[in-house]
């Protein structure tokens, strides 16, 4: 065939039949002996590794640290060879622009004609510019049947109406759950996006007139259009019925989340741009199953690199299994933080769990000699109560003495504020064990610096010294 269109590039029943969904999953999978399953990952890593080898960005990582093709031979092998993340594809883009050279496509010969079709996104750029992605056919729908795979499994059903608001444009997020569900669930889904593309009170009217059931995207987000639906006379649970929440929860508190949709199911997911879905609750919800017959995920130490047993806590490091079409993902350090379940699943499941998004070792802030993350400031501040969970961290050097101010949004009247700033300050100082200072601020006035409206993540931290030099 002289051009190819996607459909051909990639067989979808064969797919299935390689990375199950629903009640075929539960038979197949989830209960995969050990032993199984790492033949069935050996297989699979070793077809990435030989697209690595033909790919420039590979070859140079790989040769700098003398490990050369048949140095390898399988995962036994994997931690001989050296992590990247994103600040080392960021500089391939810089040296060999627009794309870098992490892409391989000039590997399939001659011009566009030669290659397969590729899908172009990029990340949200929440710590710094966006990050070109770059998907083959096989690895996009890959991606889109593991997500499919974490909602059903969390209790999407064929009646729903998903609404979404992970962000479009040339973000991935939007793109990807629309996908994912359209292509491999019977739900119908709204690609709403962020409240930049849809203004939130349009969002809450979609989800009444349309008769919204599932709510999709970050919890952030999410929590703030319960609020909005509120200020629009719309009631959850009476004029919009949520009866599931899939949301990448974070620092958020689940509980909140789910009063704030009146009791609404909420379950949560792990994932990155560049591989998809790595983990999502079961229906025990008891941490969150990996996705091991399509990632190896380690956890690695933020300093040294080097492997920690399972519940040290630590960088997610990711090897993408079904990555062998474009770009592969071999040991991809997401700098996420997060650690393995050290305990069997209570439901009998053989795939690992992992404990969650914990925060991310690049925003961590050292202050006068401790590690400060603000994720997990905004986890204290959410628990502690009086707020709406919107805050932002502030660091500025003042007379030779670093300073992080926290801003929080409150409802507090203005005689109880300076109370609850003290309040806020002084259990912050027990869980950190640093004066930090804290200042009130009212509901929405944060916007224009966490850019929730517009951002599928939303800005935490504005670290001032790095601009003092």
């Amino acid at each position: 065939m002289e051009h190819p269109s996607y459909f051909d590039a990639v067989d979808h029943r064969q797919l299935l039949r390689d990375y199950p969904l629903g009640a075929d999953f539960a038979e197949r999978r989830a209960r995969i002996s050990r032993d199984e399953l790492r033949q069935w990952q050996e297989r699979q890593f070793l077809s990435c590794l030989e697209r690595a080898w033909q790919i420039p960005f590979y070859r140079r990582l790989w040769s700098a640290e003398g490990i050369e093709p048949g140095d390898i031979g399988g995962l036994d092998d994997l931690p001989r060879l050296p992590c990247y993340d994103k600040g080392d594809l960021m500089r391939s883009v810089e040296e060999h622009p627009p794309f870098g050279d992490f892409h391989g496509m000039e590997s399939f010969g001659d011009g566009p004609a030669a290659r397969p079709p590729v899908i172009l996104h990029t990340t949200s750029g929440t710590t710094g510019l966006p990050q070109p992605l770059l998907f083959g056919p096989k690895s996009r729908e890959v991606q889109n049947i593991l997500m499919a795979r974490a909602f059903l499994l969390q209790g999407l059903r064929a009646d729903d109406l998903v609404h979404s608001v992970f962000g479009f444009g040339t973000v991935n997020g939007g793109h990807y759950a629309r996908e994912a569900i359209s292509h491999f669930t019977n739900a119908l889904v709204l690609t709403a996006g962020t409240g930049a593309e849809t203004r939130s009170a349009q969002q809450v009217r979609l989800m009444q007139g349309y008769g919204a059931t599932v709510l999709i995207g970050f919890a952030d987000y999410l929590r703030k259009l319960a609020e909005v639906a509120r200020q629009e006379g719309l009631e959850p649970g009476r004029d919009i019925r949520i009866r599931l929440i899939c949301a990448a929860i974070g620092g958020e508190r689940r509980e909140a989340l789910s009063e704030a949709w009146a009791g609404a199911r909420v379950c949560d997911f792990y994932g990155v741009g560049d591989t998809g879905f790595i983990a999502a609750e079961g229906p025990e919800q008891d941490g969150l199953h990996i996705w091991e017959d399509a990632h190896l995920v380690e956890i690695i130490d933020p300093d040294s690199l080097a492997p920690l047993a399972d519940g040290a806590i630590g960088n997610v490091c990711v090897t993408a299994l079904f990555k062998d079409d474009i770009f592969p993902n071999i040991r991809f350090n997401t700098n996420d933080l997060s650690a393995v379940e050290t305990t069997p699943s209570p439901i009998g499941w053989s795939l690992r769990r992992l404990r969650g998004f914990l925060g991310r070792s690049d925003d961590m802030v050292k202050l006068r000699g401790i590690n400060v993350y603000p994720t997990a400031i905004g986890a204290l501040l959410k628990a502690d109560g009086d707020n709406n969970g919107e805050f932002f961290c502030r660091v500025r050097r003042r007379r030779g003495r670093d300073e992080m101010t926290v801003l929080v949004e409150s409802p507090a009247a203005a005689a109880d504020r300076p109370a609850l700033a003290a309040r806020y300050g002084e259990m912050l100082r027990q869980h950190i064990g640093l004066e930090l200072l804290v200042e009130l601020a009212e509901p929405g006035a944060l916007a224009p610096l966490t850019e929730i409206d517009r951002r599928q993540k939303p800005l935490r931290l504005d670290d001032g010294r790095k601009r003092e030099g």
